[in-house]
């Protein structure tokens, strides 16, 4: 009896350790993400972490990117002052980017449901760029928005 009950007390322990380290992040629609405004103050800093070359392949309209290995040396670059909307291929990468974030003070974190999989799936807008070797060459010297990724 005594061994049951410390083993569910060390599994609590160690399910609360790890969900510690988790981010408070809410999970969009896709339908409610795309009510919202595209410009202006009210809207989200949309948030691709995954690499130039899957980024180049073709992305949510809007999004920046900074893979999810770099975040941590790049939050200049992410709003403090906007909701983030993360995504990738599956949520995992997504899911680490939004815990440096949280980590990092940032409060406003939603996670796209289906990622980038879902999103095309359902037939939504994707952009591309003219020239994805400019374009990847582009993001890898650092430029989460970069001119020669402007969709086509």
């Amino acid at each position: 009896m005594i061994m049951k009950t410390l083993q569910c007390a060390c599994l609590s322990l160690v399910a609360s350790i790890a969900m510690a380290g988790d981010a408070e992040v809410k999970s969009l629609t896709q339908e409610a993400f795309l009510a919202l405004p595209r410009q202006g103050a009210n809207a989200p800093f949309v948030l691709d972490v995954r690499t130039p070359e899957e980024y180049a392949s073709g992305y949510v309209p809007g999004a920046a990117n900074i893979p999810y290995d770099q975040i941590a040396s790049r939050l200049s670059e992410v709003p403090k002052d906007k909701e983030v909307v993360l995504y990738c291929r599956s949520g995992r990468r997504a899911q680490m980017a939004a815990d440096v974030l949280a980590s990092n003070g940032y409060k406003d974190l939603a996670h796209l449901q289906g990622d980038i999989i879902a999103w095309t799936e359902k037939g939504r807008p994707v952009e591309k760029p003219s020239d994805p070797t400019e374009c990847i060459a582009a993001l890898k010297s650092g430029e989460a928005r970069a001119t020669a990724c402007a969709g086509k």
